[in-house]
């Protein structure tokens, strides 16, 4: 097989300046595809924000977070904070992108065979349930008690980024039970959101959202697939459920479970039109007197083709990944890390034992949790453990999932009001993510044995695709 030639340049551009270009762009572009780098972005936002926040420019960091934006037509305007934008939408695209990925789980992935699943959901459920304990017997009293839910989530990116610091010690089978878990573990943290943390529900709210999802399931029937025109239904349900008392960033979960996980075109209808379009090309070279507008029908058929070789859930997930990742997710950080460490006091009632409840939830609650859910249901012959993987894996996962992060910080913004202790809480959620961080690459490293090469040349086309996602 011939190897291909050099790749050529647009007609219009400067050779010199296009290889200047694509000498910057290649090594952003694979930075941009290891799965570690969103996590040192995510570290980087949040190192920034906490040093913004205790600074003497920390009046500019909160000035700017309260700064109003309107957006709206008519009689339809919506005036909120930039912190709003930021948390309430904004991170609906997040959450999106969440509700993308269950979708395909539960399609094609981890989540489609029960008897895989049951290993994950078990941990999973155990990972959540321990921590929330530990939290509420610390925390009996109001207004901490509210805070029980912000130790039971997991950070996927930050949690992914630690195993591939690990490299080849920490085996392909581990990475898919932990990105698994923590996509069991979000679904748990939606229905946490949407149940314990709504306030009130109005059903004239509710009424527009279920409009907006009507609208969707509509379009679906009339075989409408480019995903731009879901941005207007989309943001009906998102307003539907801002008026309701329901968390508006659940829109993007809704949404994203409404995407179709199967393609149109797949690979045979892609390699069937694009067949019609080189024989079309073909046919046209050996004419020279055709009209060069005949060739726009087949291309137009290809283009559309390729944009529906793969589902939509698949197609918009890899879309948007560098967007949430490198976008979405270190600005939420950015607006929410900065906690002044100076007004956090531990003298003032119950924001110790909020701290406590937090730190020992997330560092201690998390391993013991993962890994007892894990072990019952091992006993119990509901589950098994993946190939490769021993218990002292299952440990090192429970670990690396201590690290909340985005998703507890975003949960300690509904649990608490007041700004003691929302900054105790979003100030336990950085330390304990840091420890937990710290004890999962630590343990790792002294009970992981080193895996062979070979690991990598055994590990599944699925498994591969798994573990570069975020």
């Amino acid at each position: 097989m011939a190897a291909a030639g050099p790749r050529p340049i647009p007609p219009e551009a400067w050779p010199r300046a296009h290889r200047i270009a694509q000498g910057f762009l290649r090594p952003l572009g694979r930075f941009l595809h290891v799965q570690a780098a969103s996590g040192v972005v995510l570290l980087v936002a949040s190192v920034l924000a906490l040093a913004w926040a205790n600074s003497p420019w920390a009046a500019s960091y909160e000035h700017l977070w309260h700064t109003p934006i309107i957006v709206g037509v008519g009689s339809f305007v919506l005036r909120e904070p930039l912190h709003f934008w930021i948390n309430d939408a904004l991170m609906t695209v997040f959450f999106f992108v969440v509700g993308l990925e269950i979708r395909r789980e539960i399609h094609e992935g981890e989540l489609a065979d029960l008897r895989r699943a049951t290993l994950p959901i078990a941990a999973a459920l155990g990972g959540m349930l321990a921590p929330a304990l530990i939290y509420m017997s610390l925390n009996r009293e109001p207004p901490g008690h509210r805070g029980w839910g912000v130790p039971t989530a997991t950070d996927i990116a930050f949690a992914v980024g630690v195993l591939t610091l690990l490299g080849k010690r920490v085996p392909s089978a581990l990475r898919v039970l932990l990105l698994a878990l923590a996509i069991i573990d979000d679904i748990g943290a939606i229905v946490v959101i949407a149940v314990f943390y709504t306030s009130g529900v109005a059903v004239e709210g509710l009424v527009v959202a279920a409009g907006g999802i009507l609208s969707v399931l509509a379009m679906q029937r009339f075989g409408v697939r480019k995903p731009l025109l879901y941005v207007a239904p989309g943001a009906v349900i998102w307003w539907g459920m801002l008026r309701s008392g329901v968390h508006p960033t659940l829109a993007g979960v809704v949404l994203g479970l409404l995407t179709p996980a199967r393609p149109w075109f797949g690979q045979e209808g892609f390699l069937s039109a694009a067949k019609e379009s080189v024989a079309a090309f073909e046919q046209f070279a050996e004419d020279k007197r055709r009209d060069v507008h005949e060739l726009l029908e087949p291309l137009m058929r290809l283009g559309e083709a390729r944009g529906e070789a793969l589902a939509p859930v698949v197609r918009l997930q890899a879309w948007l990944h560098p967007y949430v990742a490198f976008g979405v997710m270190p600005l939420f950080a950015l607006a929410n890390a900065g906690v002044d460490v100076r007004g956090v006091t531990l003298d003032a009632p119950g924001l110790s034992r909020v701290m406590l409840g937090v730190i020992v939830g997330l560092t201690v609650g998390k391993p013991i949790g993962i890994v007892t859910a894990s072990w019952l249901s091992v006993t119990l012959g509901i589950a098994s453990l993946p190939r490769g993987v021993k218990y002292s894996g299952v440990f090192v996962v429970g670990c690396v999932a201590g690290i909340g992060f985005t998703m507890a910080i975003f949960v300690a913004g509904l649990a608490f009001n007041t700004p003691e202790m929302l900054g105790a809480a979003k100030l336990a959620v950085l330390l304990a993510s840091s420890i937990a961080a710290g004890i999962g690459m630590l343990a790792a490293r002294l009970i992981l044995p080193a895996q062979p090469a070979l690991d990598v040349a055994s590990t599944t086309p699925d498994e591969a695709e798994k573990s570069n996602e975020y």
